[in-house]
């Protein structure tokens, strides 16, 4: 996948600007947030996790278990956790609105996000029409590639996440980067950490929005979005 360090930067700075960056140990711009350093985290998280598996009593000169602390690492910085470096963002692609297209774009993209709270999963966690993250704009003088709104979604869900803060950054990126406030993202998604935790209930789901622009002050438009959405 081709990336966008400098959009990243931008990114993520407009989102903290508006409050919505996700809570970090250093700066936007550090080099830290880049993947020049990912030898370096990795090397720290698989001595911690060698540590964590040793408390928890399982032995790890068993041949399943001896490299887990070096995957659980490699993992974490390079897949699942890669949305919190900026050098990961992706090169985004959009034309200019020749055609004049004023009215709605939906999309609907799969969630694979961590909660932040049990580092467990939460999103898309099987195929069904009911969950999804349901991105919408009316464009202003750019379009957006359609598989850039999956990206960009992928992007941001590639790190610790709550589900408010995920739907707010999709929607404020998106805004940022085609220049418009008519952007909406309604997100509906399992979390783990009640289906499997707490009060395990196996049939719950979180429905959480981000309207803005036309999406928020025109009740028939919203009304049509919600339709789509409820209609999976």
């Amino acid at each position: 996948m081709k990336t966008d360090a400098a959009l990243g930067i931008a990114v993520n700075k407009h989102l903290e600007s508006q409050g919505l960056h996700t809570p970090m140990a250093h700066p936007i711009d550090s080099p830290y947030l880049t993947g020049e350093h990912d030898a370096i985290k990795m090397a720290a998280i698989e001595s911690r996790m060698e540590a964590v598996m040793k408390e928890l009593g399982l032995d790890l000169t068993d041949d399943s278990l001896v490299d887990t602390p070096k995957r659980i690492a490699k993992m974490f910085v390079q897949e699942i956790f890669s949305g919190l470096k900026t050098d990961t963002f992706p090169k985004v692609t959009t034309v200019e609105n020749k055609m004049d297209y004023r009215d709605l774009i939906i999309e609907k993209c799969t969630v694979k996000s961590v909660c932040e709270h049990h580092f467990v999963y939460f999103g898309t966690a099987h195929n069904t029409d009911e969950l999804g993250c349901w991105i919408a704009y009316i464009p202003n003088k750019k379009v957006l590639g359609l598989s850039k709104l999956n990206r960009i979604t992928n992007y941001f869900a590639r790190r610790p996440q709550i589900q408010e803060r995920l739907t707010g950054q999709i929607a404020e990126a998106l805004k940022f980067i085609l220049e418009t406030d008519d952007v909406a993202v309604v997100m509906r998604a399992q979390h783990f950490c009640v289906l499997t935790r707490g009060v395990e209930d196996a049939d719950s789901n979180t429905t959480t929005s981000a309207l803005h622009g036309r999406f928020m002050n025109e009740p028939d438009l919203r009304g049509e979005l919600m339709a789509l959405v409820n209609k999976g």
